[in-house]
């Protein structure tokens, strides 16, 4: 296959998607009015959670120098929920993902305003993740290379998709700890996403998706460091909670050949750092629950990265992640079980872009061991000033 017919392959699959998006216009309309909301009232939300006295204060753990309000993730809602309630639907599966969306929020406020202990808030997880389950999002299939198309009964299907949501949620949680670092991941997901899902013909899915990437665009407008209000767990709960529906409902109940890997490689840098965090936690035998400076950006800070280029370092390694999953849906490497050569080396280059990245990042925050001449210059109050 010549490099002409390729592009022209990959041309009909953008073209695809383009024609999708001309008939659905409501997928831009939406990402702008999710924008537009979340730019306006996030302020506001702030300016409410300061008066409430909901800050993040400096100290422990606490990358801030000064108190910031977090309930960040009441504008995020308002700018998913008014858009969906515009340009979806209003069926039963629009219903089970915005019931369980404000159920997600309403979880996670209620832990920035008073507390929860780690049962009760596992519990809400729980039932915010079973709401949609009850209104038909569930994986009921999915798809693995080589082995085909799998039908799961309700019995396997609904106890995984809870699974799969509280797993998620969890983890956009714990990615929380920089400023902009988890709105800016969610954002990512969110587009790639709804790239997919047009793809795919799930329109709903894609209008949906594309919404979190607009509200998550507009949050960072106020969270990108340095940071005027935080999302906090109602925040960081609900993009959780909607990226794991989402994944759900528009790319793993699909025919395509690699369905189970699109949200695998999306979201795969919130499951690395969770997986990472955890088996440490569990090696030292410190509680899973309990939070501590074990993640990702966290090492990243303590090699002497500053905030933002720890931020753009994870959402660097994020995008080559998404541009392998969009290469697999995208690029004709295989078709009608024929390899083509040039196709299976783009696809390639671009799997190895995001392996190099990969690397990088395992090289910079496990082997590298050496003195940093930044930790020395830290403050010893700094809680940053730690061994790795």
């Amino acid at each position: 296959m010549s490099v002409l017919a390729i592009a022209r392959d990959i041309g009909s699959s953008h073209h695809s998607v383009l024609t999708v998006l001309g008939d659905h216009l409501q997928v831009v309309w939406g990402a702008l009015v999710a924008i537009a909301i979340v730019v306006l009232l996030t302020p506001a939300v702030g300016g409410m959670a300061r008066l409430l006295g909901v800050v993040d204060r400096p100290g422990g753990r606490r990358l801030n120098r000064s108190p910031i309000p977090r309930l960040g993730g009441l504008a995020l809602f308002l700018g998913i929920f008014v858009p969906a309630l515009a340009f979806l639907p209003f069926d039963r599966q629009t219903r089970g993902l915005l019931l369980g969306a404000a159920v997600a929020v309403t979880v996670g406020a209620v832990d920035d305003f008073r507390g929860l202990r780690w049962f009760e808030k596992l519990g809400g997880q729980v039932l915010a993740a079973a709401i949609p389950t009850w209104f038909g999002i569930w994986v009921d299939r999915f798809t693995f290379p080589l082995l085909g198309i799998h039908v799961l009964p309700a019995w396997a299907g609904v106890p995984l998709t809870i699974l799969w949501i509280v797993a998620i949620m969890n983890m956009v949680n714990f990615l929380d700890g920089l400023d902009g670092l988890a709105s800016g991941v969610a954002a990512i997901a969110g587009l790639t996403f709804a790239i997919i899902a047009l793809s795919l013909a799930k329109t709903d899915a894609a209008i949906f998706s594309a919404i979190v990437f607009g509200a998550c665009l507009g949050f960072l407008r106020h969270n990108f460091y340095p940071a005027r209000i935080f999302m906090g767990d109602s925040g960081a709960l609900l993009l959780g909670f909607v990226l794991a529906a989402i994944s759900v409902q528009g790319l793993l109940k699909t025919a395509a050949t690699v369905a189970l890997f699109f949200p695998l490689l999306v979201l795969a840098v919130p499951i690395v750092d969770t997986t990472f965090v955890v088996v440490r936690r569990l090696k030292h035998g410190q509680k899973v629950f309990e939070g501590d400076q074990a993640h990702l950006h966290h090492r990243f800070l303590r090699r002497g990265f500053s905030q933002p280029r720890a931020a753009f370092t994870i959402w660097a390694w994020c995008l080559s992640l998404a541009a392998a999953a969009l290469a697999t849906r995208f690029v004709p490497f295989r078709e009608s079980g024929v390899w083509h050569p040039w196709p299976t080396a783009l696809a390639g280059g671009i799997a190895a872009i995001a392996v190099a990245i990969s690397i990088y990042v395992v090289y910079v925050l496990e082997i590298v061991k050496i003195a940093n001449p930044y930790q020395r210059k830290r403050q010893p109050d700094d809680p940053l000033r730690k061994s790795a």
